[in-house]
């Protein structure tokens, strides 16, 4: 069946760094757009990151870019999250999704993600 399982989320101090993971199988992982997206705590949920099937092209939201860099290895059906310079207002569960138009719109559990003092 599918699987989209995220890690490497944490607590993390202000100005520090972590590295999300999804592991995907059940589907044909090469073939779906993958995002990262997250929801904090009473806010609606948003999309962080997104790369295309081959990674040829990425789309981050304003409040990311420079500090988040989204990659994709499809020889080991994964993708990744690479968070910099973190700060308190990207604590939020993060998730994995997985898209092919008409085709499957997949989600991970999630992996929480904070950042305090």
């Amino acid at each position: 069946q599918v699987q989209l399982v995220e890690s490497g989320g944490g607590l993390v101090q202000p100005g520090g760094s972590l590295r999300l993971s999804c592991a995907a199988s059940g589907f044909s992982f090469s073939s779906y757009e993958m995002s990262w997206y997250r929801q904090a705590p009473g806010k609606e949920r948003e999309l962080v990151a997104g790369i295309t099937r081959t990674g040829g092209s990425t789309n981050y939201v304003d409040s990311v870019k420079g500090r988040f860099t989204i990659s994709r290895d499809n020889n080991k059906n994964s993708v990744y999250l690479q968070m910099n310079s973190l700060q308190p207002e990207d604590t939020a569960v993060y998730y994995c999704n997985a898209r092919r138009l008409w085709i499957g719109n997949y989600w991970g559990q999630g992996t929480q993600v904070t950042v305090s003092s």
